[in-house]
């Protein structure tokens, strides 16, 4: 079984498509079938189910994915810890992400990650906070940033505090409430709320706010980004509670928000032991954000 093989299942299985899958790879599709088509003679069982138009993973080939996924994985990290070893960082950097990070210039530190290590594959994934904490425990992120309700830190991963900030309410601009710049938050508890979704990290500091202080909202609305809440506030039909810098810039008004929920950025990382790519992408933050017994410091 070879690694190559791995690779031509995995794109197999992403595009439903041998054609795709070997331009993906940038092979001939008769050599990706052929050895794909071996790698099943030598396991002893068929992975795809084909036909002229449809291409599905068989029962054995959702087993074999995710191991191969993660042989794949394991491939590429034996590789990057070797060439960091005679002073070489290469390999992947995967960089988590809340959808509503404002402490972080990701952007910024990508671009120098590139410059810095041309040698490293910089990929981006978005998720809650708990998926984050989970992904970087189990080695599938490297770094993560995450917006955790206040008091809660995030446990079995290495973290630093980014930033804390107080949201703000963001309602109509047509809302009898417009013309203020500061409320309290009853005042907002008869108010239809769109937020995310129930039981998620990116609501939890919204409802735990409420219930300390014993007050209960009803929320008609749920979305998945911020972005689909702030259209729901523009359009009338409801208020919210949000980052400062993704409120709507029209339509709609923000209003500091006294008792109102805080959040927690942090940037996380392995507590077990960071991959030669975080490590570096560590060293390049800022002194500032720098967190302490980062590598290097």
């Amino acid at each position: 079984m070879e690694l190559q093989q791995m690779r031509y299942v995995l794109a197999v299985a992403e595009t439903r498509n041998f054609t795709r899958a070997a331009e993906q790879c940038f092979v001939v599709q008769s050599a990706l079938s052929h050895q794909v088509r071996k790698l099943e003679e030598e396991i002893g069982t068929v992975l795809f189910a084909r036909t002229s138009r449809r291409v599905e993973l068989t029962a054995a080939g959702e087993a074999f994915l995710p191991w191969a996924r993660s042989s794949l994985e394991a491939a590429d990290r034996a590789a990057a810890e070797a060439t960091a070893a005679v002073g070489v960082v290469s390999g992947p950097l995967t960089v988590g992400l809340i959808p509503t990070v404002t402490a972080l210039d990701v952007p910024a530190l990508i671009r120098q990650v590139r410059e810095a290590y041309p040698q490293v594959t910089v990929r981006l994934r978005v998720g809650a906070s708990d998926e984050l904490v989970s992904a970087v425990r189990e080695g599938d992120v490297d770094l993560a940033v995450l917006g955790l309700a206040e008091g809660i830190i995030p446990e079995g991963v290495s973290h630093r505090v980014l930033a804390e900030e107080a949201l703000v309410a963001v309602i109509p601009e047509e809302h009898r409430l417009a013309g203020r710049t500061t409320i309290d938050l009853a005042e907002l508890a008869e108010e239809p709320f769109a937020d995310f979704a129930t039981g998620g990290t990116g609501r939890a500091q919204s409802d735990r706010a409420f219930r300390a202080a014993g007050l209960v909202r009803q929320v008609p609305y749920e979305a998945p980004n911020a972005e689909l809440i702030g259209a729901l506030v523009t359009a009338g039909l409801a208020v919210a509670l949000l980052p400062a810098p993704f409120a709507p810039t029209q339509g709609a008004r923000t209003l500091t928000v006294r008792g109102g929920p805080d959040r927690t950025e942090f940037l996380i990382w392995s507590a077990f032991q960071p991959s030669p790519a975080a490590t570096a992408a560590l060293r390049l933050l800022p002194a500032r954000e720098r967190p302490t017994g980062a590598p290097g410091t």
